[in-house]
């Protein structure tokens, strides 16, 4: 049991003075009555119980075990999705309807690290993914799983690899890939590096990809389920990946399961331009109203300096906002109904349709 126990005094030189280590906590179980006449449990205590305080709160069971079990409680939920052999092992979903190499379309399957839910499984089906590839929480699935992936749903009409731009996703899915090819599988892969938020050059690694690979899988999967050519649906995801722009803000940065919950952000700090897997972004400023923030967010991504997207005035667009997994729909609609009008009257942009809700999130990020 937690419990908590009187520190020793420690002594300082100077004067043969002593000072006392902060009052013990109270005991959780005894109410404050119980407290002044309860005596000091064993020695020992005191560390489990602050262990326990500083740890993030999450509705799991063994925290080695959280992406096996969502993949088992997105089959159960959705008939038409289920796991390939080999789980978990082999954390791989993909459509029902699309196993066996009888698949006659392109097949679209993208994947990485878990953590991002509902993205990527949860966008397995028709018109979007054919399969989805996991990898443990915030870490780059195996090559084996990948390649289990592409043998499991690729037919005669090939296969695209939608990545996000991450060294280890690029690694492993090019990895794969390669393996494929070799095999006799018709392979094209498009990255997607949607950051916005810093200014270039990005260095080696390039831009980062975010929610806008979302948006990717839409058009990648619209286009293969219209029949299009491998080549076809290829040439469309990536003109799609270079007219997307994305930058993340945070309230408070992600939990990991069974680590404890970071203070890295102040209670009237925000950070602009953050990865989703929690990597420092561009800069941590004072906490702001949704519409300064929004202004913000969107100077940052159609800026003419970086020029990251071909979208100016007299442009059509599709804006997407993200929750990052504990934002309420309540804000995110808040930031939404700044942000069209912003587009509109301010950058002469025609909003052609707006998605708000919770698309690619980072654990519990606010």
């Amino acid at each position: 049991r937690a419990s908590k126990g009187k520190k020793k005094a420690t002594g300082t030189r100077g004067g043969d003075s002593l000072r006392t280590a902060r009052p013990p906590l109270p005991h959780p179980n005894l109410s404050a009555g119980d407290r002044r006449g309860a005596r000091p449990p064993p020695p020992g205590g005191l560390p489990l119980l602050l262990a326990m305080a500083l740890q993030g709160k999450k509705l799991i069971n063994n925290p080695d075990d959280v992406v096996t079990e969502f993949i088992e409680g997105l089959v159960e939920t959705y008939p038409g999705l289920q796991y390939l052999d080999g789980f978990p092992e082999i954390k791989v979903v993909l459509r029902a309807d699309a196993v066996g190499g009888a698949y006659d379309k392109v097949a679209v399957i993208s994947g990485g690290g878990s953590g991002h839910e509902p993205a990527h499984a949860g966008f397995v089906g028709p018109g979007m993914l054919t399969a989805a590839v996991s990898g443990d929480v915030f870490a780059s699935p195996p090559v084996d799983s990948i390649l289990a992936a592409i043998r499991a749903v690729t037919g005669t009409m090939g296969c695209l690899l939608i990545i996000k731009n991450y060294t280890g996703d690029r690694l492993n899915f090019g990895l794969a890939a390669e393996q494929a090819k070799s095999e006799g599988y018709k392979i094209e892969m498009v990255i997607v590096g949607d950051d916005c938020a810093l200014p270039p050059p990005r260095g080696i690694a390039g831009r980062r990809g975010l929610a806008g690979t979302i948006l990717v899988h839409k058009v990648a999967g619209a286009a293969a389920d219209a029949g299009l050519s491998l080549a076809d649906v290829a040439a469309e995801a990536k003109h799609a990946s270079e007219a997307v722009g994305t930058m993340g803000v945070a309230l408070s940065v992600c939990t990991l399961p069974g680590q404890v919950t970071s203070d890295r952000l102040g209670p009237e700090q925000i950070e602009l331009g953050l990865g989703i897997h929690g990597e420092p972004g561009a800069a941590v400023v004072e906490l702001q109203t949704v519409d300064v923030v929004v202004e913000h967010v969107l100077k940052q991504i159609l800026s003419q300096e970086t020029q990251y997207l071909p979208i100016t005035r007299g442009s059509n667009a599709v804006l997407l906002i993200n929750g990052l997994g504990a934002t309420p729909v309540m804000e995110l609609m808040i930031a939404a109904r700044k942000a069209v009008p912003e587009l509109q009257l301010e950058y002469g942009i025609a909003v052609d349709r707006v998605y708000t809700g919770t698309f690619m999130t980072s654990l519990d990020m606010a």
